[in-house]
């Protein structure tokens, strides 16, 4: 549980004493590839951490895929809007590898953030931060050209292309499977 309480740590200071209660309520899950912490329908009861593994969170319309975001090492994450507003998913979250979790329920959460301020804050700033990078996001696919946004995602996260189906990062990038082959064809030309 080291990189996780050094991972609280990286968004405020915390006490030892409460950083040892607050770590008391997160549960070590095992996963193996394939499996859902989320589907459709569910109500989100847990924020994660990624402690060894990847997730891939993404809604099926019409019988297409759309992913939104890839979760690996180091990384909190859960469907965060349904969890907030506790209401149903309409979203999955699939374990593209066997990975290693820790999940806190929400109602342990917040007895750990009433019990510390720290604790709190860190959950606040958490949650900002995801909100930011949903944010960020959603300007890079405005902004940038389908090659800009190839490229930055080969510079940032190179490993993903290891990790995840090929039509999974094309679909994350707002491409076809096609769309990104021609991309990748062409940049192995220049």
């Amino acid at each position: 549980m080291k990189d996780l309480e050094e991972k609280i740590r990286s968004f405020t200071p915390v006490s030892d004493s409460d950083m040892e209660f607050g770590l008391q309520f997160y549960k070590k899950e095992t996963y193996k590839k394939g499996m859902f912490l989320v589907k459709p329908g569910q109500y989100i009861r847990n924020f994660y951490y990624m402690k060894q593994g990847c997730a891939t969170y993404y809604t099926v319309e019409n019988g297409v895929t759309r992913v939104m975001e890839f979760y690996t090492e180091n990384t909190f994450f859960t469907d965060l809007y349904p969890y907030i507003e506790e209401i149903p998913s309409e979203s999955y979250l699939e374990l593209t590898e066997d990975s290693v979790v820790y999940a806190i329920s929400k109602s342990d959460a917040l007895k750990v953030f009433d019990h510390s301020h720290a604790l709190e804050r860190f959950g606040r700033l958490s949650m900002q931060k995801a909100y930011i990078n949903n944010f960020q996001k959603i300007n890079r696919i405005k902004n940038l050209s389908n090659q800009e946004r190839y490229l930055q995602l080969l510079e940032k996260r190179s490993s993903l292309f290891q990790r995840v189906p090929q039509y999974m990062i094309a679909s994350y990038l707002g491409l076809t499977p096609v769309g990104l082959s021609k991309i990748r064809k062409r940049l192995s030309q220049q």
